[in-house]
């Protein structure tokens, strides 16, 4: 019985799950379920969760050494000032895809590594690691007139990368929306557990806003302490219609009902009931939520990522987000071998 699942409320859910249909209605393993969504002509909650206890079968998730419990992180869409050509005050710069980078997916080779892909670049005929982020900092990529935006703080741009989306307001008032785009092949590395294993914050100190804090004390060491980071993130404008930013399944996140999940274990678009409690609290929090996108640090069985929407109150609660959590994923009836990573 998953926890809750008699009294949550599913219509957000709901929602959300007619966009992973919007992804996933031409597959034959969602055909099905995804058509009936039609009949649901009063989407109250007795009707939804008849239609979800009709249509999938719940399976928890558990990790390769039989445990139960992952971390629940979260993520959020920031808001960056920022300008369309560099001045003094905006400098720092926002990338679109590299010309140079190539992206080489495994799966069309070998199929027991589908979804995984290599980037790098050619360097004669040998294809090479492609930059990492002190390298593209420093000049070596050559991504002169690839700018997208400026911006006016670099550890804001840095967290950027880490949540993959967000909204640059111009100096007229504008707000223009970025997504993910690409990312360099490195791995994701921590800043804040650096920071931790230096001495130079302790481990309830390493939040996003405790690193930010760190950042405005000690600028001389922020160059050195994001390079530890290799990884580094290309981005895209994206159209004004959209109502959120686009995750990797390709449609809109929906506030504090969609997941970043890993998609070895987890199929993407698939609905996940999540157990897990509200950020620096033990209250519960356990919904149903839709696995629509992904992430770099996103690795594992029992790992989620949160998305809690746009703007700063969003940020505060994605930035202390750091919980125990527990997942059933729901597999369509009679899809549910074909459908098992």
């Amino acid at each position: 019985m998953l926890p809750d699942w008699q009294t949550t409320d599913l219509q957000p859910a709901w929602a959300a799950f007619l966009q992973s249909c919007r992804a996933l209605n031409g597959k034959p393993d969602w055909r099905a379920v995804c058509t009936r969504t039609g009949e649901i002509t009063q989407p109250d909650n007795a009707a939804l969760r008849a239609f979800f206890e009709d249509g999938f079968t719940p399976y928890q998730v558990f990790n390769p050494d039989g445990s139960s419990q992952g971390l629940v992180t979260g993520y959020y869409e920031p808001k960056l000032a920022g300008s369309r050509v560099r001045t003094e005050r905006f400098r720092y710069p926002l990338f679109a895809v590299p010309d140079d980078l190539l992206t080489i997916d495994l799966g069309d080779t070998y199929p027991q590594l589908k979804g995984m892909r290599l980037r790098g670049r050619l360097q004669g005929k040998r294809i090479m690691p492609y930059y990492n982020r002190a390298e593209i900092e420093t000049g070596k990529a050559a991504l002169q007139g690839r700018e997208l935006f400026w911006v006016d703080n670099a550890v804001e741009l840095f967290f950027l990368q880490i949540q993959g989306s967000g909204r640059i307001e111009l100096p007229n008032g504008n707000l223009i929306k970025i997504g993910y785009a690409e990312q360099n092949g490195h791995p994701y590395v921590s800043i804040g557990k650096k920071l931790v294993e230096t001495g130079e914050l302790k481990l309830e100190e390493a939040s996003m806003q405790g690193i930010k804090n760190w950042a405005e004390r000690n600028p001389e060491k922020l160059d050195a302490l994001l390079a530890q980071n290799p990884s580094y993130v290309f981005f895209r404008e994206l159209p004004d219609g959209l109502s959120a930013p686009l995750g990797a399944l390709g449609v809109p996140l929906t506030e504090t009902y969609s997941i970043a999940v890993d998609p070895r274990t987890i199929p993407l678009g698939a609905p996940v009931f999540l157990a897990t409690t509200y950020p620096n609290t033990a209250e519960p929090l356990n919904r149903l939520m839709l696995a629509q996108d992904t992430g770099g640090a996103i690795k594992g069985a029992v790992r989620a990522d949160f998305f809690w929407g746009f703007g700063e109150q969003a940020g505060i609660q994605a930035g202390r987000m750091k919980q125990n959590g527990q997942m059933w994923v729901l597999f369509p009836k009679g899809a549910e071998p074909a459908l098992a990573p």
